[in-house]
């Protein structure tokens, strides 16, 4: 009876229903899962990072991995492992491909996007609630495209496996650690959240019309509903109830109440690096906007962005305009604010963020900037004026980068986080950007890319958000390293 209990309570949480012969191989689509969450991020007295807080155990983590790595792919499918056995209420996410390719190294259930014909095409921004990548900076940038059309990007927590990892701080062997403290930033001290135990209350108050059985449920306190409740039950309260044919709790507690040891409290959550992203859009020379999607070839990115926009698309990185091909020089008229600045004669221009100021920017003379400061950079790829100097914005400044008729090509390469456009950019044709508003009016933290750094348990000062940053210019860039000397 017990079993058969457990076994009801787990699929009221999932949000799905398996029949007795159902494959546990089996690959479904995300438009069976719950909606998404959304956290909170507050600002503390500490440090310049943000605070992560849940408001309810989050549901679905989608996983990315970097290709052709077997190495990393034995983690994930440890990582993923792991989830599964430790967190039982989270449904797990991949990319189409990686799921049909590791489908057989799980025994339970996992998730894609397009896999059914019949099922609702849902988005990713609309189900995943976090999202944690296995490889280097590039793995990073990927997962961030796939929410380029979104101005809400679920928490990325990196685990770097890459070439260099300048962006994830986080090694594998912490992977237990560093999900957990993920997972519970919000949460309680003890088994429960104050917002599902209210929440708790107020479904009791719903079930009036049901009788209230004696036995109940040791970590959440709630009663069980009967087969005679009438009252439609929010996402929330499927989630703390059990089956209305079982006549007792499942013995196995759920979500944050089912992790044992020393809760993150509601002061003492995840700290996180909201990463600057730029907002891009492409238009013709009659002011027109122009679709700014990307090489479908070149990026995954495109098969996972159901539903996508007509509109700007958001870049992690850099956006970059490149001669390619064509011999000569291009030629680019800049505008700054609406203010013609110059007429740039280079290989190319890069408008970078702080973050990608130690990418291609980095590489063609760029300042390297803190990924806490609000700013754009303005780069020349080898300009034939040696005066032509690199330039910091502030992130709310306007850039226009337009084709001069002087271009002697036709048009000239446009990539966004390195992923280059079928359609490239020709004369009289312009590329606007501007830094992503990443408050809202109501002083609400929104934009951005909410990188989980190091410092959840507090202590220390403002240093402490800046550690891996210094350390990475020193340990992986060689900032200003000797002549000479061994590595």
């Amino acid at each position: 009876m017990i079993r058969a209990c457990r076994c009801v309570t787990q699929k009221l949480l999932r949000g799905r229903a398996f029949s007795a012969s159902a494959s546990n191989r089996e690959i479904q689509d995300i438009g069976e899962l719950q909606n998404r969450i959304h956290p909170t991020y507050s600002e503390t007295s500490r440090h310049d990072l943000l605070c992560l807080q849940w408001p309810s155990p989050p549901r679905n983590i989608l996983l990315v991995r970097k290709e052709e790595a077997p190495d990393v792919n034995a983690a994930l499918v440890e990582f993923a492992n792991h989830i599964n056995a430790t967190y039982p209420s989270l449904s797990l996410i991949f990319e189409p491909h990686v799921a049909t390719e590791l489908r057989n190294a799980f025994d339970f259930p996992i998730f894609t996007t397009g896999h059914s014909q019949h099922a609702p095409k849902s988005a990713l921004q609309d189900k995943v609630d976090l999202t944690s990548t296995l490889g280097g900076d590039g793995t990073i940038l990927h997962a961030s495209s796939l929410f380029a059309k979104v101005d809400r990007v679920p928490p990325i927590l990196s685990f770097s496996m890459g070439t260099l990892g300048f962006l994830g701080e986080w090694k594998f062997n912490e992977h237990k650690r560093a999900f957990r403290e993920l997972y519970m930033s919000g949460a309680s001290a003890g088994y429960g959240s104050p917002l599902l135990q209210a929440e708790a209350h107020e479904t009791e108050s719903k079930m009036t019309k049901a009788p209230q059985p004696q036995n109940m449920s040791s970590a959440w306190g709630l009663g069980v509903p009967s087969k005679a409740t009438s009252v439609a039950l929010s996402d929330t309260e499927r989630a703390i109830s059990i089956s209305p044919d079982c006549a007792m709790p499942s013995s196995r507690p759920t979500g944050w109440s089912s992790i044992r040891g020393k809760s993150m409290g509601q002061s003492r959550g995840s700290r996180v690096l909201l990463r600057n992203r730029l907002k891009v859009g492409l238009f013709a020379p009659d002011g027109s906007r122009i679709p700014s999607s990307v090489s479908e070839t070149s990026s995954a990115s495109s098969a996972l962005a159901a539903g996508e926009k007509q509109g700007d698309v958001y870049a992690m990185n850099e956006v970059l305009l490149h001669r390619g091909r064509t011999p000569h020089l291009s030629i680019i008229d800049i505008f700054v604010g609406g203010r013609f600045l110059t007429e740039a004669v280079a290989d190319g221009m890069i408008i970078s963020t702080p973050t990608g100021s130690t990418a291609y920017s980095l590489s063609s003379g760029g300042s390297i900037v803190h990924p806490l400061v609000s700013s754009l950079l303005l780069t020349p790829i080898c300009p034939r004026s040696l005066s032509f100097r690199p330039l910091v914005l502030p992130a709310n400044t306007p850039i226009t980068l337009r084709l001069s008729k002087k271009n002697r090509g036709r048009e000239i390469e446009v990539s966004i986080d390195g992923v280059r456009r079928d359609q490239g950019l020709s004369v009289g044709m312009e590329v606007r950007v501007v830094g992503e508003d990443i408050k809202s009016r109501n002083n609400e933290w929104i934009g951005g890319v909410p990188s989980v750094v190091r410092g959840a348990n507090g202590g220390g000062g403002g240093e402490e958000g800046n550690d891996h940053w210094v350390g990475g210019l020193n340990g992986l860039l060689k900032f200003n390293y000797p002549f000479g000397e061994e590595g």
